[in-house]
């Protein structure tokens, strides 16, 4: 059986915005990864990031919901900050408009460009997570959808309860 294609985000710290380059599948596998990556940038004052679609194959809402995470707390930012999405694909973009997280990140019209210096870096995939680290990771970016949009509840109602209960268990 050929192996999976293997995903990755390829990021340039140096620029402003910050650049990050899906190469993949963007999905609750990977998601960990450019969680921290974010959460690391916010803590050195970093507050502009523009993310690159053009190579994503394919998100899920784990993914959808660490962005809308990271565009939330971008919102609390003074002077503000700045997520926005670029070369988005009309299925992706359907994706990110039925969750109305259009609402909440900036998606682009097609006037910003990227460029990843020398090819970017690769973001270091995320140390393999027990199976409680994974539920809490997924619950967290569930909620969060929901805290973008309340409409998002009735769609994950049975995901949230499931995940609140694996968490509860410890």
């Amino acid at each position: 059986m050929p192996e999976a294609p293997v995903s990755t985000f390829l990021v340039d710290t140096a620029s402003d915005p910050v650049v990050i380059r899906i190469e993949g599948r963007a999905s609750f596998q990977n998601s960990a990864s450019l969680q921290q990556f974010l959460v690391e940038m916010r803590r050195q004052g970093r507050t502009r990031f523009v993310i690159d679609f053009q190579a994503c194959s394919s998100m899920d809402s784990t993914f959808l919901g660490v962005l809308a995470g990271a565009a939330l707390e971008l919102r609390k930012v003074e002077g503000g900050g700045s997520l926005v999405l670029c070369r988005v694909a009309e299925r992706n973009l359907e994706l990110i408009k039925n969750l109305g997280l259009h609402r909440l990140l900036i998606v682009d019209d097609g006037s910003t460009t990227t460029e990843l210096r020398a090819g970017g870096t690769a973001l270091a995939p995320q140390a393999k997570m027990n199976e409680l680290e994974n539920a809490r990771l997924v619950l967290a970016a569930h909620e969060n959808l929901v805290a973008a949009d309340e409409a998002n509840r009735a769609k994950f109602q049975d995901v949230l309860s499931f995940l609140k209960n694996r968490v509860a268990q410890g």
